[in-house]
């Protein structure tokens, strides 16, 4: 069947780039896992040969109705649905998240696991490269989506895949990010609703300097804003790219 490109579908063939999917999970014959977007199946047939339980979760009509008969595992079961609207509260804790996913769906995909209620223990993700570069950014380069995945996880890279080991390629190489929740919160003292406030007021207008990206985005005056900034012993002259996950911390309770 060949792929389509309103659903951003790229096949992947390549054994060992599958292989190392499964190598970056961890994934073991103890393991619930859930795939998004299964696509033809070439990387469920290894998950249902190594876990215990494979929930695939796929929106395309005809290769929802396709991949049991093409898997052919007692272990999978097919949901025909969005993963956006999937209920992760139907699985039990700790399980994974294994996918080669569309590359429109990463950032949303990623904020959506990560902030649920029953989030899993692992997650690893074929995606863009780039994009899997932004998400373990340090500072000096961070963004919201590289402070919003590693306020919950642990990011590493594994990984790289060419294009041309896709059907059709790509235009840009794609890499494996392993995500790993952490097993307490990084601190535990935080509403995360007001921390990611402060953090997208930060990131606003992010060519700016804090102090007048917070004064916009926290709808304060820049005065206040450099008060905020003095107290958490931050640079009125930084940038929010700059800032480590404490800082970001040590901001939030400046302004609590």
């Amino acid at each position: 069947m060949p792929p389509k490109k309103s659903l951003g579908q790229h096949w992947l063939h390549d054994e060992a780039s599958l292989k190392a999917m499964l190598t970056a999970g961890e994934v073991s014959s103890e393991d619930v896992v859930l795939e998004v977007g299964p696509g033809l199946g070439t990387l469920t047939k290894k998950l249902c040969e190594t876990a215990k339980r494979v929930i695939a979760v796929e929106l395309d009509d005809i290769l929802a109705a396709n991949l049991a008969s093409k898997v052919s595992a007692k272990n999978l079961e097919v949901v025909h649905e969005s993963i956006l609207d999937f209920d992760t509260s139907t699985l039990p804790k700790g399980y994974k998240i294994i996918a080669n996913i569309p590359y429109y769906l990463t950032s949303n995909l990623i904020r959506i696991m990560l902030e649920s209620p029953n989030p899993p223990s692992v997650m690893v993700l074929l995606i863009q490269k780039e994009v899997a570069e932004r998400v373990v950014a340090g500072p000096g380069s961070m963004g919201i989506l590289s402070v919003a995945t590693q306020f919950y996880a642990e990011a590493m890279l594994k990984e790289e895949v060419p294009a041309k080991l896709f059907t059709p390629p790509p235009k840009v190489d794609s890499q494996i990010l392993q995500l790993k929740l952490r097993e307490k919160p990084l601190f535990e003292d935080v509403d995360s609703v007001e921390f990611f406030k402060i953090v997208r007021a930060g990131f606003s207008e992010k060519r700016k300097k804090l102090r007048s990206s917070l004064s916009g985005g926290l709808q304060i005056s820049k005065t206040q804003a450099d008060g905020l900034l003095r107290e958490a012993k931050i640079s009125s002259d930084a940038r929010a790219q700059e800032l480590t996950l404490q800082q970001w911390h040590d901001l939030y309770k400046s302004l609590k």
